[in-house]
This record gives C-alpha cells, sequence and structure tokens, in this order.
C-alpha cells in the first residue's frame, strides 16, 4: 500500500496500540515469541479489533529491513500530524502556559526519536519542526521514541520563521540554544510560556532562527568537548524547564 508504515518495537507499537489503535491496519507477530509481553500487545489488539497474523521471523525481518523490531510490527496509514494552520488554535487551546520543543533542522531521525522520548517525559505541548532539511516521522524514529511519537503533537511548518513570529505574538518566550550565549540555562527563569529551540547537528541553530530568539542560552560544560548531541541537549533543557517549573 503506497501510504503503509510500519511501526516496530514493543514500546511503539504498544504505545500505538494504547492511544491510536485506530491507525493500525494490520498487527505482525513473531509466531515463536509467546512471552508475557507478546501477549500483553496481542490482547491490546484483540481489545481493539486489530487483525493480527502470526508470522516467521523471515518476513518480519523483510518487512523491516536491519533494523531490531523485537518481534512485532504494526502497519499504519501515513502518520496524523497537527499543521502549521491548526497551530494557533491549539495554542489558544492550552489551559496551562505552553511548553514548546522547535527543533530546527535535525535530519537524524534516530535524534529526532530521541528528542521526542525527550518531550513526552518532560510534558512538552508540541514538537514544531520545519518541513524541508528535518527528519521523516519514520519507523526509525518512532523506535527511537518509544511511543513518545504516539503522544506528542509533531507540528511541521513551511516557514519555521513566520511561526517564531507567531508564537512571539501569543506571548510565548522563545529562547534558543547556543554553545556560545553568554546566559547559562540554570540562571534563566524557564517558568512562563516557553518555546525551546535547538538547532540541527553540527550548524546549530540557522541565522534567522537565532535572530528571532527573544534569547540565547547555554549549557555550561565542564569538559573537553564544546558541544552536546542534540538529543543529550533537548533532554537537559526540558528538564531544567520541568524543574523550574515545579513539576
Amino acid at each position: 500500500m503506497k501510504n503503509t508504515q510500519r511501526v516496530f518495537g514493543m514500546h511503539a507499537v504498544t504505545g500505538l496500540l494504547q492511544r491510536n489503535p485506530e491507525r493500525v491496519s494490520l498487527l505482525l507477530a513473531l509466531e515463536s515469541r509467546q512471552d508475557l509481553r507478546m501477549q500483553q500487545v496481542l490482547e491490546l489488539a484483540d481489545k481493539a479489533n486489530v487483525p493480527v497474523r502470526r508470522v516467521s521471523r523471515g518476513e518480519l525481518d523483510e518487512r523491516v529491513c536491519d533494523v531490531s523490531h523485537q518481534g512485532v510490527v504494526a502497519e499504519t496509514g501515513a502518520s496524523a500530524v497537527v499543521g502549521e494552520k491548526e497551530l494557533p488554535d491549539f495554542l489558544d487551546a492550552l489551559t496551562h502556559p505552553a511548553l514548546l520543543l522547535i527543533l530546527d533542522g535535525v535530519q537524524d531521525p534516530h535524534n529526532l526519536g530521541a528528542c521526542l522520548r525527550s518531550a513526552d517525559a518532560a510534558g512538552v505541548d508540541a514538537v514544531i519542526v520545519p518541513r524541508d532539511r528535518s527528519a521523516p516521522l519514520n519507523s526509525t524514529a518512532r523506535k527511537v521514541a518509544c511511543g513518545a511519537a504516539e503522544t506528542v503533537p509533531v507540528i511541521r511548518v513551511t516557514n519555521l520563521a513566520r511561526v517564531l513570529r507567531n508564537v512571539k505574538e501569543r506571548g510565548i518566550w522563545i529562547y534558543g540554544a547556543a554553545g556560545e550565549a553568554s546566559s547559562s540555562l540554570y540562571e534563566t527563569d524557564l517558568r512562563g510560556p516557553l518555546a525551546l529551540v535547538l538547532g540541527g547537528e553540527g550548524k546549530g541553530l540557522r541565522r534567522l532562527t537565532r535572530e528571532l530568539c527573544d534569547a540565547l542560552l547555554a549549557i555550561p560544560l565542564a569538559g573537553s568537548v564544546s558541544s552536546l548531541n542534540v538529543s543529550v541537549a533537548t533532554g537537559i533543557c526540558l528538564f531544567e524547564a520541568r524543574r523550574q517549573r515545579g513539576s
């Protein structure tokens, strides 16, 4: 099927079946796996009336080449993501100070998945990514996200600069992470409506994105390395925000 996507791995498939079972058209389960975790997945599928096929390891390996599927693959339609046009209404509907994560050009699906996992754990309201020069929310990203791709809204936008301006107009303060910033993450007030912006691998924030931030902050580093992986930096920034917000 042209628009078929595959979600694999126990965490990712379990999260999908718990939160969005209507998206699953078929569950492929390894016929030789009979442990408790597999039984739990099969029970979720049965409860949601999701068709299940018990298949050989060879067939599963063929469906998701060169990845660890852990014996379970869910076939779905194309991902349902919030669009740029829906973003203002989405923000207006929040009943608490917004906490947004904006990823400016993260191109590695592994990093995107890890960022989504941290975003879910930190209670982020939405993750905003540009439509171009950004990793797709594919099966690899979903597996790394361990189910978070099914719980955190991912908003793909065509014009990130325009979105940043719209976010600011709604009273949401925008902080960009940059290694050369003079302000420390730990000395910055992150308790109000907040959008944290992190740049892509290698180059970091783009010039226009950097200029549209209200301020830049840095993660203090004590060792010899000059920067952190974007997914690690994302987790540090989000959990400092969560710590300050008192939950």
